[in-house]
């Protein structure tokens, strides 16, 4: 069973976060708690509590949304008042809930402190096509790195890397802090600090 939806119950005090888990666990209280509950009667739900707050998870929404169905009668039972957030789903490809704000990712990250999270390195037959090509990404808004034939481009985005690796004829590495060794086969070092346009 995935457990892909929830409902998240954020009460004023911690005390009354756990006297809810232990009545929806153990004994509900209203009619109408009594009575949604059967209708969830052998779906088994997870809950649990972080702090002050309540999750409920259900395989469906039309399940999660019963739930907080009998969690909001528990509650005005109580006279509790407390803020119940509507049905959220589990977003696999960003590991987050709908309910809870974008996280930052590593690239963004990179950008803040000032570095370039990909790279785009080109090497061109002489030095003054080098740097006929770094001043043209120069004016594109480009920051460029040359060294006689060598160029390393920072980007914002592997994708925005990709784009201009193939424009230019280039390849494209992961960038930020990394430090790159000088051998025969990789004529560039230790360049960190490029930022993206």
């Amino acid at each position: 069973m995935r457990d892909d939806w929830r409902i998240r119950i954020e009460l004023p005090e911690e005390a009354q976060a756990e006297s809810l888990l232990g009545r929806l666990g153990l004994d509900l209280g209203t009619d109408d708690a009594k009575r949604l509950a059967q209708e969830l009667e052998g779906r088994r739900l997870a809950v649990s509590r972080d702090g002050n707050e309540l999750f409920v998870y259900a395989s469906t929404p039309a399940e999660a949304e019963r739930a907080r169905g009998i969690v909001e009668a528990e509650l005005a039972d109580e006279s509790v008042e407390a803020n119940t957030s509507t049905v959220e789903r589990w977003l696999h490809d960003e590991e987050r809930w709908t309910g809870e704000p974008p996280q930052e990712t590593w690239e963004e990250e990179e950008l803040e402190r000032g570095y370039a999270p990909w790279e785009v390195r080109v090497e061109r037959e002489t030095h003054a096509e080098a740097r006929e090509l770094a001043d043209e990404l120069e004016r594109e808004g480009y920051d460029v790195v040359r060294r006689w034939r060598f160029l390393i481009v920072g980007a914002g985005s592997e994708e925005e890397a990709r784009e201009l690796a193939q424009r230019v004829h280039g390849e494209v590495e992961p960038g930020g802090e990394l430090v790159w060794e000088v051998t025969p086969q990789n004529p560039f070092a230790v360049f960190g600090g490029l930022g993206g346009p």
